[in-house]
């Protein structure tokens, strides 16, 4: 279950740091995609007997419903923004530095001349420092949220599995439909989310 949710943070100082956070099951329904929105309407009578049930989740709902999630996401995409302004900053910064160098190279000394390129190798050495160590802390910062959000997700759906009788937990999502047809019966997600969210708020207080 840790495919179920996916992020992008990638710093690059091309003079453009990137940082997109996406959910990596999004799309548009395929007519063999399991209902969504059935897992409520079903009654436990429709279901039968849960003994030794297989159930399933929607996981592009999960990532899109989870307020948990969400706010995760919206908290690493900030850091993302964060890094990316400081380090656009900085490469500014020293662009104009090499412009004003080669402005004035010609009419410097050629001890003056060394000392400054030497001064910027060592900024851009700087400048590709900080780029390595921000791409290293966002890859942790994404490691270390993301296991919690799976931990969290893992830990609830044992109790919920056990108190339901379900034997097997599946998750579904375009990007990767190992499920290829499921009866909308056996569909949890809505069930699954109100219970995470209602749980994720009391937390929250």
């Amino acid at each position: 279950m840790n495919t179920i949710f996916s992020i992008v943070s990638k710093v690059s100082l091309g003079l453009l740091l990137t940082g997109t956070i996406v959910s990596c099951n999004q799309g548009a329904k395929t007519q063999n995609e399991p209902s969504k929105n059935d897992s409520n309407a079903v009654s436990k009578e429709s279901q039968g007997s849960s003994k030794d049930k297989i159930v399933y989740l929607n996981s592009d709902s999960l990532s899109e419903k989870y307020q948990y999630f969400k706010d995760i996401k919206s908290k690493l995409e900030n850091k993302v923004k964060k890094a990316q302004a400081d380090l656009q900053a900085k490469s500014a910064a020293f662009q104009r530095e090499v412009a004003e160098y080669q402005k004035n190279a010609a009419t410097m000394s050629a001890a003056d001349r060394q000392a400054t390129e030497q001064k910027l190798a060592r900024k851009q050495d700087e400048l590709a420092r900080l780029d390595q160590t921000a791409s290293s802390s966002l890859a942790k910062d994404e490691s270390e949220e993301f296991n919690n959000v799976y931990n969290k997700i893992t830990e609830f759906l044992k109790k919920h599995a056990s108190d339901n009788g379900y034997k097997l937990v599946l998750t579904y999502s375009k990007s990767n439909p190992t499920v290829l047809y499921a009866d909308p019966s056996l569909e949890i997600t809505n069930e699954v989310i109100k219970q995470l969210n209602e749980e994720y708020k009391s937390s929250s207080k």
